[in-house]
């Protein structure tokens, strides 16, 4: 991996981003929207809409960079830029990179944004620093978007990108804990929640907001680091040097 070719892809990402208003919105915007619905939806049981509000911490951020991630590349590929960059010294590592550290910085910018409207706007208490949740969220919106990189290497078009989201994405809201918790799902469902990174994230915030910063909470921040960096090796390693 080279230095400047991996931060001339991050600063080239950034600049079409800038461009693009519609997927800055969707990063930045969209999420304390949402979070704002959930609010009004939960006016009258703040005790259930805080536990709703920490977890969504890290399923909007995941969801979203999973969406505007795949869709970037894969129109990337579509306008024929990436064949045009494969000509130059670009190694996959060095897109791959550059990729995961544009949208890293949006992720983290994303996570500070939701955790500030949810804590000062919204007033949810929690037994950890808005630090921590806010570093659960950015870890939880780079697992995200390394998922979204490493599926677009399978999409022939952005439609095709964005039909992924039912595949590797809902399947895993549903099983994270939001719905019920994973210790009353079959077993079998429960064995697969095991092997989705936001389960991890969801147990982290959770019982980060409960009982704080603890040895738990940074073990299942780190196991859903360890994904997006096995998802990042991955998509570096499958993505195609030709449009098909």
């Amino acid at each position: 991996m080279n230095p400047s070719l991996l931060l001339s892809t991050t600063a080239r990402v950034l600049r079409q981003l800038r461009a693009d208003p519609r997927s800055l919105a969707m990063l930045l915007v969209v999420p304390p929207l949402l979070l704002t619905l959930f609010y009004f939806i939960y006016e009258g049981n703040p005790r259930l809409f805080s536990f709703v509000a920490v977890v969504m911490t890290v399923i909007l951020p995941m969801s979203l960079m999973f969406i505007v991630s795949s869709v970037t590349m894969q129109r990337e590929r579509a306008n024929g830029t990436l064949e045009r960059l494969w000509t130059t010294r670009l190694h996959r590592g060095d897109l791959i990179g550059g990729y995961a550290l544009a949208f890293g910085l949006l992720a983290v910018v994303q996570s500070v944004i939701l955790v500030t409207v949810m804590v000062v706007f919204m007033d949810v208490q929690t037994e950890a620093p808005g630090w921590a949740i806010t570093l659960i969220a950015g870890i939880t919106g780079v697992t995200g978007l390394s998922l979204g990189l490493l599926g677009s290497a399978f999409a022939r078009s952005e439609f095709q990108a964005v039909q992924l989201m039912p595949v590797l994405i809902i399947p895993q809201i549903l099983l994270c804990g939001l719905l019920i918790p994973r210790d009353g799902l079959p077993d079998v469902l429960r064995w697969i929640s095991h092997a989705m990174p936001l389960s991890y994230a969801v147990d982290a915030v959770t019982a980060a907001a409960r009982s704080g910063v603890e040895a738990a909470v940074a073990r299942d921040a780190a196991t859903c680091l360890a994904f997006a960096l096995g998802f990042l090796a991955v998509a570096a390693t499958t993505m195609p040097r030709r449009t098909r």
